[in-house]
């Protein structure tokens, strides 16, 4: 399989790739944020895909915003910092949508809002662009079964549920699982605190012996889980399916240790979210759906794929 077949295409009729020529070069550049919910590797991908939208925009300053802490709070005083620059435009993964729709109006008002990776459908964003969670949720329940077809225990793990897509892949595995022998037997937090996480996973295969499989929802998670089920010697008692691209949940993928997991495309989150920001900025609107919401297809890394998959990410981390 050739490199692009894993660069997937976004739904809808989005074709940023082709945007006009920017009508403000004349003009200082106007500074556009992504501002993110976690420090993770996963957002070092999205990252890349901001890049390219600034080389192809350079008349803009793009960049990249990391919390401190993965607090609505935290996400609430750099959206303050970015109005009182008058940033241009914003793409964020909202923690909390509920508790932040009352600032994030406020940054629609002053400038463009869109919605990444977590929507905030409540809010006045123009446009989410980003994976459907519900669906990428049923993909996740169908390796779940696959993975443990004689049915059993598992546990989620996640960083919270107050964000939509935690929200949204929860509600998709229990509908890919109605019917069948896997029991969801707990739903652990951790508030994006990657120690916490490793303490979760750790604590659940102390306490539960009958544990028959993990499930990591956020990029750090299955990384967590994987290497606290290898520390505790249950490699294939213990089935693991999870989501995102991690290297260690490759690698694991890779080993046998994980079943699975589903992959978004951080990168296209980045790329998308600024060209779509640009041409809002240029007057063209045109592009957005009906539904506001612009989805970015997930696919499954196993066994049988998982090595042409690395070598891709090697490459597009590499900025080849």
């Amino acid at each position: 399989m050739k490199r692009r077949d894993f660069h997937l295409l976004a739904g809808g009729s989005l074709a940023l790739g082709l945007a006009a020529p920017s009508v403000v070069r004349a003009q200082a550049r106007r500074s556009l944020a992504f501002v993110v919910n976690v420090s993770a590797d996963f957002w070092t991908i999205a990252r890349r895909g901001i890049e390219r939208a600034n080389r192809e925009h350079p008349d803009f300053e793009m960049e990249m915003i990391i919390p401190s802490q993965a607090s609505a709070a935290e996400q609430r005083r750099i959206l303050d910092e970015l109005l009182a620059r008058r940033v241009a435009g914003v793409a964020i993964s909202a923690i909390n949508p509920a508790s932040q729709t009352d600032v994030l109006n406020r940054v629609a008002e002053q400038s463009v809002l869109f919605t990444t990776d977590s929507d905030a459908p409540a809010s006045n964003r123009l446009v989410y662009i980003g994976t459907d969670n519900v669906a990428a949720g049923r993909s996740a329940g169908e390796q779940m079964k696959k993975a443990m077809p004689e049915g059993g225990r598992a546990m989620l793990f996640v960083g919270t549920m107050d964000a939509d897509n935690a929200r949204e892949r929860v509600q998709g595995i229990r509908e890919a699982l109605r019917g069948s022998n896997i029991e969801i037997a707990d739903i652990r937090t951790d508030e994006s605190d990657f120690a916490r996480a490793r303490r979760n996973a750790e604590d659940a295969l102390a306490r539960e012996r009958n544990l028959g499989m993990m499930v990591g929802l956020w990029a750090y998670n299955t990384p967590q889980i994987y290497q606290a089920v290898r520390e505790a010697g249950r490699q294939g008692q213990v089935k693991i399916v999870g989501f995102d691209e991690d290297a260690l949940t490759l690698r694991g993928v890779a080993d046998g240790t994980i079943h699975s997991t589903v992959v978004q495309q951080p990168y296209e989150f980045g790329y998308q979210s600024m060209k779509g920001l640009v041409r809002v900025i240029n007057g063209d609107r045109g592009w957005i759906p009906q539904n506001k919401q612009v989805i970015v297809e997930t696919k499954v890394i196993d066994r049988t794929n998982v090595g042409e998959f690395q070598s891709y990410m090697r490459n597009l981390l590499r900025g080849s």
